[in-house]
C-alpha cells in the first residue's frame, strides 16, 4: 500500500511538479493531433494508456494491488465514478484546445485550485494560515476579474475546474496505489473508448489512426502523456494536502495562459493581465508560508 499524505511529502512535491509541467505543455502536443476529432482522440488516448499501464504493472510487481483492488466492490465503485470524471475531462479540455479556447481551458484550471482548497478545507478538515487565507481571497479576485469576460465559455472553465477537482479528491481518499488505480481506470474506459474508435472507423472519413504513419505515432504518443502525468498527479495528491496541491497546479495554467498569447495568438487584455499578476501574487504568498513553516523546529 502507497504511503499516506503525510509521508514522503517532498516526492508528492516533485510528482506533483511533474505532471502540472507535462500538463502545462499539452497544449503543444494536441497541435500535432488537431485534425483528430476529440472523442476518437481521447478514445484512443484510453486505448493506448492501458497497456502502458499494464506493463509498468508487471514491472513493478504490483499485480497483487491490481487483483486487489479489482475484488473490492467499493474500491471498484470508485474507480468507475474516478474514471467517467476523467474521461468527461480530457474531451472537452481537448475540443477547447481544438477549438482555439485555450483561454477557457486556462481559466478552468485556475479556478481548479480554488475548489482543491475548498474541498480541503470543507471535506477533509485541512486546515490554512491566515497567510493562505490572503493567498485564497488574491487568487479569488483574479478569478473573478477573468469570469466577468468569459461568460460565454464559463461551462468549460466550470466542468475542467469540477470534473478534475473531484476526480483528485476521490483519488486521495480510495484505498488504491496509484498506477493500480490508473490502470483500472482505463480498463473501465476501455470498452467505450473501443466503441467511440470503431465508430470513427465507419465513418466516411476513417480511422484518424491509419490515415498517416506521423499521425498515428502522435496519437500513441497520447498513452504515454495520460498515464505519466496522472500516474504522478495520484502520487502527489496521496502525499500532499490537498490544498497545497491545489495551489502547486496553479504552474500548469500559467504555462497554457502563455502558450495562449504566444503560441496560439490570443489578445492579452487588462484584465487578463489583472488576473495574471492576482494568481502568482497568491501563489508566492502560498509557497512563501509552505516555506517559512517549513523552517520552523517541530515539537517535541
Amino acid at each position: 500500500m502507497e504511503t499516506t499524505a503525510t509521508e514522503h511529502p517532498r516526492t508528492g512535491l516533485w510528482a506533483a511538479l511533474g505532471a502540472y509541467l507535462i500538463w502545462g505543455f499539452l497544449p503543444l502536443y494536441l497541435i500535432l493531433v488537431r485534425s483528430v476529432p476529440a472523442m476518437e482522440f481521447v478514445g484512443w488516448r484510453i486505448i493506448w494508456t492501458l497497456p502502458l499501464c499494464l506493463l509498468i504493472v508487471a514491472v513493478r510487481k504490483q499485480l497483487p494491488q491490481l487483483r486487489a483492488a479489482l475484488s473490492n466492490p467499493r474500491t471498484m465503485g470508485w474507480l468507475f465514478l474516478s474514471a467517467t470524471l476523467i474521461a468527461v475531462n480530457w474531451v472537452v479540455y481537448v475540443w477547447a484546445i481544438q477549438s482555439n479556447y485555450v483561454y477557457a481551458a486556462s481559466l478552468g484550471y485556475y479556478i481548479n485550485p480554488l475548489i482543491n482548497v475548498l474541498l480541503g478545507t470543507l471535506l477533509l478538515k485541512e486546515r490554512l494560515s491566515r497567510a493562505q487565507w490572503v493567498a485564497v481571497a488574491l487568487a479569488a479576485v483574479g478569478v473573478s476579474l477573468l469570469l466577468g469576460g468569459a461568460l460565454t465559455t464559463l461551462w468549460i472553465s466550470l466542468t475542467l475546474a469540477l470534473s478534475f477537482g473531484t476526480y483528485g479528491l476521490i483519488r486521495k481518499q480510495v484505498d488504491v496505489g496509484a498506477l493500480p488505480g490508473l490502470t483500472i481506470e482505463s480498463l473501465v474506459l476501455l470498452v467505450p473508448a473501443s466503441v467511440v474508435a470503431f465508430y470513427y472507423a465507419g465513418t466516411p472519413a476513417g480511422s484518424a489512426f491509419t490515415q498517416e504513419t506521423g499521425l498515428s505515432l502522435a496519437i500513441m504518443l497520447g498513452g504515454a502523456l495520460t498515464a505519466f502525468p496522472l500516474l504522478m498527479f495520484a502520487i502527489a495528491a496521496r502525499r500532499l494536502p490537498y490544498s497545497t496541491l491545489g495551489f502547486i497546479q496553479f504552474l500548469a495554467p500559467s504555462i497554457v495562459f502563455i502558450l495562449g498569447l504566444t503560441v496560439f495568438g490570443e489578445e492579452l487584455k487588462p484584465v487578463q493581465a489583472a488576473c495574471f499578476a492576482c494568481i502568482w501574487a497568491a501563489a508566492a504568498i502560498f509557497v512563501w508560508d509552505l516555506v517559512a513553516r517549513s523552517r520552523k523546529p517541530a515539537a517535541i
